[in-house]
């Protein structure tokens, strides 16, 4: 039984078994078998398990007529690229698009629409560098930040809508964004004036704070490594990798999503902790900003005494550590959330409406030996007062440390009732172990 017999059922059903080339070239074989690899029915389901799409949209967003169109569009606007990658770069930007349009929309839309590929020629030739290929992808889906989409009134003017985040204490704040290809080209120029390193060893400036506290990121494009600057960047020692480099992978021969850079694996761990709440929205008067002390419960130590509930983290802060001074301390900041379980304070099986800090102690380690043991009253000058069902109370504050990795644990000195008007006896509350360590990824 020849081909032409076969019902246009069963073709149909053998070709969405088909990828795209096999498609057209059984297409090449009959005016028959053409009408049939035109059935859009096979092109969504292309469109959906190649590229995730559920509606005609090319790369920039822009509606299309059908999926044959859809796909040959995307396949033709990536044909310089293996298209393997241009899949994985696309399943990046999903995942974190996808979180921003669930929590937080306002810094989805200072999202630009992808580069082209003369924008990309531009900055290579004005920097006179070659971008990754992963980077260039990235790229093309979206032309970093652009704050000027933003709304004033929810966005104090961009500050806090960085795709990457950031934190703060005493006063130092910090939130990052990805640049746009012009931003790039202008502050690379400006930098490499002042860094004479950036411009030897093939360096563009990729994220930075939006902030006035200074937080500079730098691709490197000849080995593919992201670093960030500490507060005095004179020299390529003064910078610290943001990826582990035995990941980074830029052979050219190879012709598959095998291929990755260190800003292809940053983004897709920044993707993965958002998606997986390892990092959230904090929420303050002055706007929304995702926060990056870790939620992870490893990372992020949680200790509940008499109702009294503790959760700690910390990060490290490279901008403000100074690799030329002869200590060569690392500094890490720390976040602490206090608050009230809903049956309150829980004393000697007494239950108490509410209840005030008064004391703190924190025993700090550099590695396992003791560096700090430290009394005090208050923490950063308040006497919180916590009761059930109370929004929690956060604050920051930063220690130094002689080596990479350590250690912060200690207690709170709760009264039940308010200090000006007791109801019990003291009480310690614990604040479990929480490590200091320069981590493998550094946002």
């Amino acid at each position: 039984m020849g081909l032409e017999s076969v019902g246009d059922l069963a073709i149909n059903v053998i070709l969405k078994k088909l990828g795209a080339q096999d498609i057209a070239r059984v297409a090449c074989v009959s005016k028959r078998f053409s009408s049939s690899a035109s059935d859009d029915t096979l092109w969504i389901n292309l469109c959906f398990n190649e590229l995730a799409l559920t509606q005609p949209l090319d790369h920039l967003g822009n509606p299309l007529s059908s999926f044959k169109e859809c796909y040959l569009a995307w396949r033709g606007a990536f044909v310089m690229y293996p298209w393997s990658l241009v899949k994985r770069v696309k399943r990046c930007w999903d995942r974190i698009k996808t979180w921003l349009t669930n929590h937080f929309p306002e810094a989805e839309a200072t999202l630009c629409k992808g580069a082209t590929e003369a924008d990309i020629q531009e900055l290579e030739n004005v920097l006179k560098v070659k971008l990754p290929l992963p980077t260039r992808i990235l790229y093309r889906f979206h032309n970093g930040q652009e704050f000027a989409k933003a709304d004033p009134e929810t966005s104090t003017f961009g500050r806090s809508l960085g795709l990457i985040g950031g934190y703060s204490f005493y006063g130092h704040l910090v939130n990052v964004y990805l640049l746009p290809i012009c931003q790039i080209i202008l502050e690379t120029q400006q930098t490499r004036r002042r860094l004479s390193f950036l411009r030897r060893s093939k360096y563009v400036l990729v994220a930075a704070s939006s902030t006035y506290s200074r937080k500079l990121f730098f691709l490197n494009c000849t080995n593919g490594q992201l670093y960030v600057g500490t507060r005095s960047p004179l020299t390529e020692r003064d910078i610290i990798p943001c990826v582990p480099h035995d990941l980074i992978s830029l052979h050219q021969e190879l012709n598959s999503s095998e291929q990755q850079d260190a800003m292809l694996l940053w983004l897709e761990e920044h993707g993965r902790r958002l998606e997986h709440g390892f990092i959230k929205l904090h929420d303050e008067g002055n706007g929304k900003s995702i926060n990056l002390f870790p939620e992870e419960p490893h990372i992020c130590s949680t200790a509940v005494t008499n109702g009294v509930k503790v959760r700690a983290s910390a990060l490290v802060i490279p901008e403000l550590m100074d690799l030329q001074d002869d200590l060569g301390e690392y500094l890490f900041a720390y976040s602490i959330r206090l608050s009230l379980e809903p049956q309150g304070c829980i004393i000697n099986g007494m239950s108490f409406s509410s209840c005030q800090l008064h004391w703190r102690h924190w025993i700090i380690r550099a590695n396992d030996i003791v560096i700090s043991d430290v009394n005090g009253k208050a923490v950063i000058g308040q006497f919180p007062l916590l009761r059930p069902g109370a929004q929690e109370f956060v604050y920051q504050s930063c220690t130094p440390l002689p080596t990479p990795s350590g250690s912060i644990e200690g207690s709170f000195t709760f009264i039940p009732g308010r200090l000006a008007d007791p109801k019990g006896d003291p009480f310690l509350a614990t604040v479990a172990r929480f490590p200091l360590q320069l981590p493998d990824y550094i946002f």
